[in-house]
Formats: structure tokens, C-alpha cells, sequence
């Protein structure tokens, strides 16, 4: 009986040792994996790194594109757009003026009372119209005609006392977020539809007067006297409340800065110079690229799987539509190499844009002690369950890592236009204020972001410079922003002043 005894316990020993080298080898294992996670995110957050030596750069860089896209077409990666808006509102304007707000799937139509100096805005009426899927596709005089009638429709509200003065024609700003080729202040034709609008007759069409054909086919008798994007109206609603206002930036799901230059500074001009001194130059930003833009291998992937490869490289590491998509590309390296995610990679986590940026910033700002905020979503759009809390940990770390390298860069990009201005400096004794109008979801609901963009600029420009360099949340300038410009450029101004 003793041997058979001895020999069983030999063998449990030996099970025991052999249990406890499968642990062992499971700790070393899983702490290997979690050394590569973190690995990951180191090399991830170096190759985002934005130094202030870096972020001059860029914002030296900037500047020099944006000289070389004055001087002549195609001489930039900026396209640094001549908008023909000369003059920006002032609070003087006086009269009833309409907007339309064309960006998407929604158009709005927009009713603005302006009183002058005393009043301001006395009322706004505004109503959204979705369009039809099928008259996204359909034909060129389908859809300006069904906007033409939303429109007629809307003027037909029009409140007693609240009309324009006897003998004048009504008139109306026009935000157009498609890119457009601008012959003048109130014409422009279509480059190419974009966010699932498809018709080929309209591409090299002036869409103002698309737009005004269809109007008189309903007798509606307004005329468009400004075609702008929604970055230029942002400036305008910007100048309108404030006269400092140089610039305005959007930030949102895609990005766009514009800005107020001395019309003599534009070499490829060859109009008369405006008497204003003055023209809004839309830089179409997005499309900046510099050696000195931190890439990353999940940068260059996403812009290689694009639908514009090579194109908007600034916007693809900047604004809303990305930041979400790159965590994702992260987390993705993180499940595949270091089985982060456990041994099989989660399915959701395949499917690119499935993360998007307001779930990265609900995360990003969970200060609950368990990060429930972080484990929640993952659950919900990942569906991923049961994350310790270290790894929520990591996940809250990447997102700063995007959030805050996009925030700094757009603080750069800002500041290349103040140089570009000459208001990164202070002039002797002189105490010239510069405000910036911004706009977008991003910039609006991303606390963080925001507040990353405000500390940037002061680090950037010095205590001295930054107390004069103010950022303002300019609202729905692609609506209000368009009607301030029609008031401004207003066919009846002349009259008024003589």
C-alpha cells in the first residue's frame, strides 16, 4: 500500500507543478501581451509628439503655402480660394434678408429681421426640409425645384410688418457646401458633388443660376446676392458681433479655415482692387500637407483606403470625421498583436468608421472611478464586454493621444494664419486685437479639444501676444452668417448711403 501511496502522491505533485507552470506561463504570457499593448502605445504617442518646435513648423509651413497659393493657381497644396466678399457686415444693416443653407441630406431656409446698430438680430424664423433620396440622384432642374418651392413656401409665411420695403426685390444669401468653382460674389460652378448627391448635369453649371431658373418657375422673385460656404459665413456671423474678427475656422466633421487679407496681397488678382481694401480668401485648409505633420502607419492606411487618397491629409488628422476611425485603427493593432481584446479579435472592431468621434469623446471625459462611461460604449458599439478597468485606462490614454495632437495642430494651423496677418507679434506699444471665430460640432462639444486648442495658442504666441489673440464660438454661420452677407452686399446699400 506505502508504494501506491508514494506514487500517487508523486503524481499529484507533478500535476500541481504542471498546473502551476501552465499559470506561470500564462502570467508571463498575458504579461507579455500587456507589455506589447503598451508598447503600442508608446510608439503610437511618440509618432504623435507635437513639441512646440514642431507646431512652429507647421505654422511657419502654413504660412509659406499660403503665399505660394496667393501668387498664383495650383501653386499650393492650399487652394486659397478668391470668395469675391469684400465687404464683411458691420451691425449697421438694416431690412429683412433671407439665406439658404444647402450642405447635405437637410437644406434649411432662413428668415433674418436685422435692425442696425441699437437692434441687431429683432427676429429669425428658420425651417429644415429634408430631400428626398431619389431627388439626390435625379436630374438638375428636379431638385432646384423642389428646393425653389420649399422656399416659395416659406416667403408665403411672411409676418405682417415683416416684409421688404415697397418697390424692392427680396434678397438672399446662399451657403452652398459642395465644392464650387466662384466667378463672382453671387456665381460659382459646381467642381463635383460630394455626401451622396449624384448628378452629372449640374457639375460645371453656375448653381446660382440653377438655382434662380427654378425660382422663377415657381414666381418667386428673390435675388441671390452672395454664394458662400459655410466657413465664410462663420467669418461674416463673426465680424457681425465682434469687429475684431480676422478669421474663422470650422471645426467639425471636416475642417476649413477663411480669412480677411489685404486685397493688394494677392498677387493672382487681377480685378480692380476693392474699395474696401479687403477680400475674404477661403483657404480650403483640409488640404494642407507638410514633412512636419506628425504621420503615423494608421494615418497613411486610413488616407491609402480613402476614397481621395493623398487629398485633405490636415482634415484626415484633425477633424471629426477621423479621430474616432484612427483610435479604432489602434485598437484594432492592440487585439490583432498583443490580443488585447482576448484571443479573438473582436468583429465590430473591423468595421472601419464603426467608432465614431463623439463616442471618443464620451469616453475620453468619463471621470467615473470605474470608467463606466468607456466600458459602456465599448460594450454598445463594440460589443465588448467585460474590459478590466486597466485597459479602459489605455483606451482613455489613446484618445487623448488623437484628441490632443488634432487639437494642437489646428492651434498651429491657426497661428500660421495670424502670422501670415502679422499678429503673431506685438507691435511697438500698439494693442491691436484679433479675434478668431470658430465653428463645428468638434469644436463646440469636445470639451477637451477645445480647451487643448485655447492652451496651444497661448504656449505657441507667449503670454504677452496670446493675452491679445482671443478664440470666439461663432454660431450657424452657414445660416445667419449667409444672411449678414446678402444684407452687406445688398444691391440698395448705394441708395441707403447717398
Amino acid at each position: 500500500m506505502g508504494k501506491v501511496a508514494v506514487g500517487a502522491a508523486v503524481v499529484c505533485a507533478a500535476a500541481v507543478c504542471a498546473a502551476a507552470a501552465l499559470v506561470v506561463r500564462h502570467r508571463m504570457k498575458s504579461s507579455g501581451k500587456w507589455a506589447r499593448t503598451l508598447a503600442i502605445l508608446k510608439e503610437f504617442d511618440e509618432k504623435c509628439g507635437t513639441p512646440i518646435s514642431k507646431l512652429k513648423q507647421v505654422a511657419d509651413a502654413m504660412t509659406v503655402e499660403m503665399h505660394a497659393g496667393l501668387a498664383s493657381e495650383g501653386g499650393s497644396k492650399l487652394k486659397m480660394i478668391i470668395s469675391y466678399v469684400d465687404n464683411l457686415p458691420t451691425g449697421d444693416e438694416k431690412g429683412l434678408f433671407y439665406a439658404l443653407d444647402l450642405g447635405g441630406t437637410n437644406f434649411r431656409v432662413l428668415r433674418v429681421h436685422l435692425g442696425g446698430k441699437e437692434t441687431r438680430v429683432v427676429k429669425q424664423e428658420f425651417e429644415e426640409v429634408s430631400i428626398p433620396p431619389h431627388l439626390m440622384t435625379g436630374s438638375s432642374d428636379a431638385l432646384f425645384d423642389y428646393i425653389a418651392s420649399a422656399l416659395a413656401k416659406f416667403v408665403a409665411t411672411e409676418s405682417e410688418g415683416l416684409h421688404v420695403s415697397p418697390g424692392r426685390q427680396r434678397e438672399m444669401g446662399f451657403t452652398f457646401s459642395f465644392p464650387v468653382w466662384q466667378t463672382s460674389l453671387s456665381s460659382g460652378s459646381l467642381i463635383k458633388w460630394t455626401k451622396g448627391f449624384s448628378i452629372d448635369e449640374t457639375v460645371g453649371q453656375d448653381v446660382v443660376g440653377e438655382l434662380t431658373k427654378a425660382m422663377e418657375r415657381v414666381g418667386l422673385d428673390i435675388r441671390v446676392t452672395a454664394l458662400v460656404n459655410d466657413t465664410i459665413g462663420t467669418l461674416a456671423g463673426g465680424r457681425y458681433n465682434n469687429p475684431d474678427v480676422v478669421a474663422a475656422v470650422i471645426l467639425g466633421t471636416g475642417t476649413n479655415a477663411a480669412y480677411v487679407e489685404r486685397a493688394h496681397a494677392i498677387p493672382k488678382w487681377h480685378g480692380l482692387l476693392p474699395k474696401s481694401g479687403d477680400m475674404v480668401i477661403n483657404m480650403e485648409w483640409g488640404n494642407f500637407r507638410s514633412s512636419h505633420l506628425p504621420l503615423t502607419e494608421y494615418d497613411q492606411a486610413l488616407d491609402a483606403e480613402s476614397l481621395n487618397p493623398g487629398e485633405q491629409i490636415f482634415e484626415k488628422i484633425i477633424s471629426g470625421m477621423y479621430l474616432g476611425e484612427i483610435v479604432r485603427r489602434v485598437l484594432y493593432k492592440m487585439a490583432e498583436e498583443a490580443a488585447f481584446f482576448g484571443d479573438t479579435i473582436p468583429p465590430k472592431l473591423k468595421i472601419p468608421f464603426i467608432l465614431r468621434t463623439p463616442h471618443m469623446s464620451a469616453m475620453h471625459h468619463d471621470t467615473s472611478p470605474d470608467l463606466k462611461v468607456v466600458g459602456t460604449k465599448l460594450k454598445d458599439i463594440l460589443e465588448i464586454s467585460n474590459t478590466s478597468l486597466k485597459m479602459r485606462k489605455v483606451i482613455v490614454e489613446l484618445c487623448d493621444i488623437v484628441a490632443t495632437r488634432g487639437a494642437r495642430l489646428s492651434a498651429a494651423g491657426i497661428v500660421g494664419i495670424l502670422k501670415k496677418l502679422g499678429r503673431d507679434t506685438v507691435k511697438d506699444g500698439e494693442k491691436q486685437k484679433s479675434v478668431v471665430a470658430l465653428d463645428g460640432g468638434l469644436y463646440e462639444h469636445y470639451t477637451k479639444f477645445r480647451t487643448c486648442i485655447e492652451n496651444t495658442l497661448g504656449e505657441l504666441l507667449g503670454e504677452e501676444v496670446s493675452e491679445n489673440i482671443v478664440t470666439e464660438h461663432s454660431n450657424d454661420g452657414s445660416g445667419i452668417g449667409a444672411a449678414l452677407l446678402s444684407a452687406s452686399h445688398s444691391q440698395y446699400i448705394e441708395v441707403e448711403e447717398s
